[in-house]
């Protein structure tokens, strides 16, 4: 039984299914780590011989394969949980993308080239710093020494990398692979007598 018909069954009707043996838990246990039978069943305490056949076997088993499902559902579930709880959509990640790429460093400074403190950048501004050091800057020597203020320093993310991904999520790299040539097949092709078939 193959994951996909495994999550399937996870999205039936709750059934009460039979209770699972020892072993037969730790294989779902264990097989709810990677999805893979024959490793699953070498953990959970079967024979090497065997646990290709056994891990099958297992899956095949109603009970097993219900428990199976379930399994996945719950994953299923605290994942979305968790993406929930992060705001983690691909709606936010083109939009963080579409920051960083237009992002223009005048908005960081006023009409008269003072810098705008941090708490009163816009969103989408605020949304392009990725790290900020702070130093002291004094003056003077010993007991003299006086406080002059700070020096801040931001690190802006990276806008050509910004860019790239946004021409990927946009499609705008497919027209130019579509028409790479591969320049030995094109060779081959205009000297019209090559011995071996020409194949893209």
């Amino acid at each position: 039984m193959t994951s996909k018909n495994l999550q399937a069954t996870a999205q039936a009707p709750a059934i009460k299914r039979p209770p699972l043996r020892l072993r037969q838990a730790c294989f779902v246990r264990e097989y709810l780590i990677d999805q893979n039978a024959t490793q699953a069943a070498l953990r959970a305490g079967y024979s090497q011989k065997a646990a290709r056949q056994i891990g099958a076997e297992n899956l095949s088993k109603p009970a097993v394969a219900a428990a199976i499902a379930e399994g996945l559902a719950e994953i299923e579930a605290r994942q979305k949980a968790r993406l929930d709880e992060m705001e983690l959509t691909a709606a936010r990640v083109e939009r963080e993308t579409a920051r960083i790429a237009f992002f223009d460093p005048r908005k960081m400074f006023t009409a008269e080239g003072a810098p705008i403190p941090l708490n009163e950048l816009d969103a989408d501004t605020a949304a392009c710093i990725v790290g900020l050091d702070v130093e002291e800057v004094w003056e003077g020597k010993g007991a003299e020494r006086v406080f002059v203020g700070h020096v801040k320093k931001y690190k802006i993310a990276d806008k050509n990398t910004a860019l790239d991904r946004a021409a990927k999520i946009l499609g705008m790299y497919e027209k130019d692979n579509a028409q790479r040539v591969n320049p030995l097949v094109d060779l081959l092709s205009g000297l019209g007598r090559s011995a071996f078939p020409v194949v893209s």
